[in-house]
């Protein structure tokens, strides 16, 4: 890949990758720096990817550094040990994507990002492995985990609207 590739590569993903990894950390000024260091990557490695495949590399190494940044900052939660009751929002409100918004910041940074890339990203199952270093039957596990997960802490939607 050259230097036109790449500077094409940034035109082409840089927004989309920035939105994924803002909707996994929402922090602007972390997602920011994980963006700056996925393109920093790509520059370090410009001679041996492929442009064909540079936009599962650059979402993969993406994934992987918000990854690296969650372990160390150590913001994991196991929502299996929550109670989902006690999380659940049962009052008379209706703005439905600020109830899922919350929901999903609930989930395990692994579900949440195959979520992500599933639901709001649009990946198949298939990419979203290769992007993930996950087998295809682990993202669908993940991803069926993780909407059970939503459907039980949001209720009917009786209670939401």
């Amino acid at each position: 890949m050259g230097i036109e590739e790449y500077n094409k590569s940034v035109d082409l993903y840089s927004d989309n990758v920035y939105r994924f990894i803002l909707k996994n950390i929402r922090d602007t000024e972390k997602a920011r720096d994980i963006v700056q260091d996925t393109y920093e990557k790509l520059w370090m490695n410009v001679e041996n990817v492929d442009f064909a495949k540079v936009k599962s590399y650059i979402f993969t190494a993406a994934y992987h550094t918000m990854i690296d940044l969650t372990r160390k900052e150590k913001r994991r939660s196991e929502y299996e040990k929550a109670d989902i009751s006690e999380h659940s929002d049962y009052s008379q409100y209706s703005d439905l994507g600020e109830i899922l918004g919350k929901a999903i910041e609930k989930l395990p940074e692994s579900q949440k990002s195959v979520l992500m890339l599933r639901d709001y990203e649009g990946y198949s199952y298939e990419e979203i492995a290769e992007i993930t270093g996950l087998n295809e039957s682990q993202v669908k596990v993940y991803i069926y985990r993780a909407r059970v997960f939503l459907k039980e802490y949001i209720g009917s939607m009786d209670m939401v609207i």
